[in-house]
């Protein structure tokens, strides 16, 4: 149902059972799955890709040109899987020739002010809360959860299951699994509340624990805790993970609390 005061493209490609609201404007370059609902006031730019039984409330703009000074009018879009609520006022900008796109996974939730920056990629089921920004090229995994506030430097990447608190200015890499908090940016703790809510068991649980433990807590440099970990631990997916996570980062990890790097 599209209301008449609402502005679509004609060739806008627009699935039968979308909800466009009045004072919506969706320009030419656009693909919106079924079931979508567009509030009032949402602007949605050429280059968006938006999947099924998204929700768009008032005042967002979805896939406006890059806040980059490099961008040259390339053509890049904007993806955002199924089953994603973005709320008021968020803003999700297009990509630059970098990766020539920003995705935003499925069955997340953007609250109200986020905004992504050009050539993000977000996982799936991803939670940011209300005024969290993510600079250009920044890479989310999955199930991952942002508190208010929070803002997070250009390139950098926070891995799966991953918690930042609130307020938080995140400068280097956040690896999986852990929370991090105080200033500047520390490893405070595995996230175990999230991970039993998604089914961890308490064995899988001990064993990201144990793992940071080496990383974190016993004072070794990383290239030692690599090592200590690979010879102590059994070869699992969590361990592999971490550990190519930590040996892959460009901007390097977040250290403990208290520790220098």
């Amino acid at each position: 149902m599209i209301q008449p005061l609402a502005y679509i493209h004609p060739q806008a490609k627009i699935a039968d059972t979308v909800v466009v609201e009045p004072f919506a404007v969706i320009h030419k370059d656009v693909v919106i799955g079924e079931g979508t609902w567009i509030g009032s006031n949402v602007t949605i730019m050429d280059g968006a890709r938006i999947g099924k039984n998204c929700r768009i409330f008032p005042g967002s703009v979805i896939s406006a040109v890059p806040q980059d000074l490099k961008f040259d009018g390339e053509v890049t879009t904007a993806e955002i899987g199924d089953n994603t609520i973005i709320r008021e006022c968020c803003t999700i900008n297009r990509g630059t020739k970098d990766r020539y796109k920003t995705v935003v996974g499925s069955n997340c939730l953007l609250q109200a002010y986020t905004h992504i920056a050009h050539d993000c990629v977000v996982g799936n089921n991803c939670i940011f809360s209300n005024s969290t920004t993510l600079a250009g090229h920044v890479i989310i995994g999955d199930n991952v959860v942002l508190a208010g506030l929070v803002a997070i430097h250009q390139f950098v990447h926070v891995g799966s299951h991953a918690f930042v608190t609130g307020g938080s200015l995140v400068r280097k890499d956040v690896p999986p699994y852990v929370k991090a908090a105080r200033e500047p940016l520390a490893y405070v703790g595995i996230n175990s509340v999230g991970l039993r809510r998604k089914g961890f068991s308490p064995e899988e649980i001990n064993e990201i624990q144990e793992i940071y433990r080496v990383l974190f807590v016993k004072h070794n440099n990383v290239t030692k805790a690599l090592d200590i970990i690979e010879a102590e631990f059994q070869p699992t997916e969590i361990r592999d993970e971490i550990v190519d996570f930590i040996r892959n980062s460009n901007r390097g990890v977040i250290r403990g609390f208290g520790t220098s790097g």
